[in-house]
């Protein structure tokens, strides 16, 4: 043991409180109040952009980045906005402007979608993820790092 305090690294599990703001101040997601999160680097829990941010952080670092859409939740495409019959939301639903509504794709994952627009019969949906085209400040507080054993030498 080198005494070095551990660092993030490629399968590291981490422990870390962190806040997604938009550049309005709106804040898309936190960890503020509730249970820290926990994850291990590389399972896709968060996205590529955002783990990169925390290569190298060490247990009681705090960080603060500004990450450019491209590289947090990405530009918004114009084809991921779909017209939808009106007939396939359950009817009880309350359907308006700005609700995001959870859709379920072939292949059975759920992906949201947020309504944009109302017609007699169709309701545009806007797939692409609901803070794409934001730039985001990305604010960290790690504070468990775990690493296994040591990776075996590469020949």
């Amino acid at each position: 043991m080198s005494g070095e305090p551990e660092t993030i690294q490629p399968g590291s599990e981490v422990v870390m409180h962190f806040s997604i703001t938009l550049e309005d101040g709106t804040v898309a997601d936190s960890t503020e109040g509730e249970e820290p999160l926990r994850f291990v680097m590389g399972d896709q829990t968060l996205i590529e952009g955002l783990e990169l941010a925390l290569y190298g952080l060490k247990a009681g670092d705090k960080q603060s980045l500004i990450i450019e859409p491209e590289n947090a939740f990405g530009h918004r495409d114009p084809a991921n906005i779909h017209p939808v019959q009106r007939d396939e939301f359950p009817e009880e639903m309350e359907i308006r402007e700005g609700v995001i509504v959870g859709f379920v794709t072939p292949g059975g994952d759920e992906i949201p979608g947020t309504v944009i627009e109302l017609g007699e019969k169709e309701v545009t949906v806007d797939f692409n993820h609901p803070i794409a085209g934001h730039e985001i400040r990305f604010e960290v507080e790690i504070l468990e790092i775990t690493n296994g054993g040591k990776q075996p030498a590469m020949q």
